[in-house]
């Protein structure tokens, strides 16, 4: 499985007042797994992944129908747990801690029964915070100020996942996971959820994103990870997948063909 050079800066060092280093501390935007594997029944749909992922930037997660990009992006949050191998966070299994760090945005928009500005105040007073002006700043980032009485259940499909946007950054995440979360919207959608998510990188976030978009790959990625069978063919940055990738399947993927 070819793997070209990422940069993964994943401690943090500096000095302190009297010149000295600093002692590195890990951080916890950084992912790795090692061998990991997830088997239902007698089906393995993950094989032997293995992958350290830089802290920063964009990671996209691409490949066919059933590659088992989705399931990747499940086990390294813990909604599933492997079958073997394992899932470190800046070199830490994931703890209740860590994980409320995370946030995690589903293809199908997931709102509450109630208002646009209450489905925000939920996710505010999940974390302690009552705060009606950092509840209004977060609809206006996302273009739904305007919409705050409005049931949520009306939105458009578009609407309700920027409304999931929110919620997810709201909690001011270091990282958050998007399972294609512009699949079937209009374009007008997708470009304003690519205005936050590119916004969120530029804030710090750590972005791990599934997509079969290759337009979109090629506007956002940072770098790529490619799936096939449930396991990984390449990973490295996305400049060069896209343009040269290296096996048989990613190519046959990029070129619309049929991948095997």
């Amino acid at each position: 499985m070819p793997m070209r050079d990422v940069a993964l800066n994943t401690v943090m060092t500096g000095n302190g007042a009297d010149g000295t280093a600093l002692p590195m501390v890990p951080d916890i935007r950084a992912v790795t797994t090692s061998d990991l594997c997830l088997t239902i029944g007698d089906k393995p749909l993950i094989r032997d992944v293995s992958l350290s992922l830089s802290p920063d930037g964009i990671t996209m997660i691409m490949g066919p129908n059933g590659a088992g990009k989705s399931l990747l992006l499940r086990l390294i949050h813990g909604l599933l747990p492997p079958s073997s191998g394992g899932v470190l966070w800046g070199g830490q299994t994931l703890s209740d801690d860590l994980r409320r760090a995370q946030s995690m945005v589903f293809q199908k928009p997931v709102v509450l029964r109630r208002s646009v500005a209450a489905n925000v105040e939920f996710a505010l007073k999940a974390r302690g915070v009552r705060d009606a002006a950092r509840r209004d700043a977060l609809l206006d980032h996302v273009g739904l100020l305007d919409h705050a009485r409005q049931p949520a259940r009306l939105l458009s499909g578009g609407e309700q996942q920027r409304l999931s946007l929110a919620r997810a950054l709201a909690t001011a995440p270091k990282v958050m996971l998007m399972d294609e979360p512009t699949a079937s919207l209009d374009p007008a959608s997708v470009l304003k959820i690519e205005e936050i998510v590119l916004e969120a990188r530029a804030n710090g976030t750590k972005i791990i994103f599934v997509t079969h978009d290759l337009g979109q790959a090629g506007r956002l990625a940072d770098d790529i990870i490619f799936m096939n069978q449930g396991r990984l063919h390449e990973y490295g940055p996305s400049d060069l997948f896209l343009s040269r990738p290296e096996t048989q399947a990613a190519r046959d993927f990029l070129q619309g063909r049929i991948v095997a």
